[in-house]
């Protein structure tokens, strides 16, 4: 069985419906992990998204804010959510395909604009809830499994526009990169897009504040995928879909994809 998984921080699914179906009508993805869906489970435009074919939904909400969903073609079975560092956010979801591989929808804080959690609560609690994703993934060992997601740090020098000018920067502050470096190492971890795209400067991100962000492409790799050792050799045709950036009203992430053979 072949299957193409993408990730994406759609930023409002209710708001940007449109642009869902446009992705899903152009890729035509297998499954698709959404992050800060910022909807209800109820409100979310599930109807029209299984007019095109994705018939299997499963979700987490809350108004507003935060909000995961997976989007699939494929029979898939809810595996239920974990409340990482006792938010209380709609952050984590899990589904299992039918081929037996378990997927886990992140949606990792943002973290706020200072890095230091002394005086910004936010940053202390997006580096508790990389805290525990290590600790439950060292407890819980998991296999035959994919991770995708806005894990919000951009790890590597060419996953952003200037290494030197972001080290103070979050999302690619070193305590950041050094908690998801462990997280990643305790459930082994492969990073399919860079195992596919292992050299050059790559991102999924570009900022709203930036008046023409394709020119000036200062970007970030804060989206990603990621497979358990048993199944990383599966994955493939890793991509990044830049273009979709260029949507009008779009989000300020763009779509990561991969495809399995399993």
């Amino acid at each position: 069985m072949s299957f193409t998984l993408a990730t994406w921080n759609i930023n409002s699914v209710r708001l940007r419906e449109p642009l869902v179906c446009q992705f899903l009508e152009e890729e035509g993805p297998d499954v698709l992990c959404l992050q800060e869906c910022k909807s209800p489970v109820d409100k979310i435009p599930r109807e029209r998204f299984a007019e095109l074919g994705y018939t299997h939904m499963i979700a987490r909400g809350q108004k507003g804010y935060n909000g995961v969903a997976i989007l699939s073609k494929l029979p898939i079975e809810d595996r239920g959510d974990k409340d990482f560092a006792g938010l209380g956010h709609a952050r984590h979801i899990a589904g299992r395909l039918e081929n037996g591989v378990t997927i886990h929808n992140f949606y990792v804080p943002a973290g706020g604009d200072k890095p230091d959690r002394e005086v910004n609560e936010k940053f202390g609690q997006k580096l508790d809830y990389l805290t525990d994703m290590r600790d439950w993934f060292r407890d819980e060992t998991p296999e035959k499994a994919i991770l995708v997601g806005d894990l919000n740090i951009a790890p590597r020098e060419d996953d952003v526009w200037s290494h030197k000018q972001l080290l103070k920067v979050v999302s690619h502050t070193p305590i950041e990169v050094d908690h998801l470096a462990e997280t990643q190492e305790a459930g082994k971890w492969v990073d399919i897009t860079r195992q596919d795209i292992p050299e050059g400067l790559l991102y999924s991100w570009w900022s709203y504040r930036s008046p023409d962000w394709d020119a000036a492409d200062k970007g970030r790799r804060l989206d990603h995928v990621w497979a358990t050792p048993d199944i990383s050799n599966a994955g493939h045709s890793s991509r990044i879909l830049r273009h979709v950036r260029g949507y009008e009203k779009p989000s300020d992430h763009a779509p990561v994809l991969a495809t399995f053979d399993l």
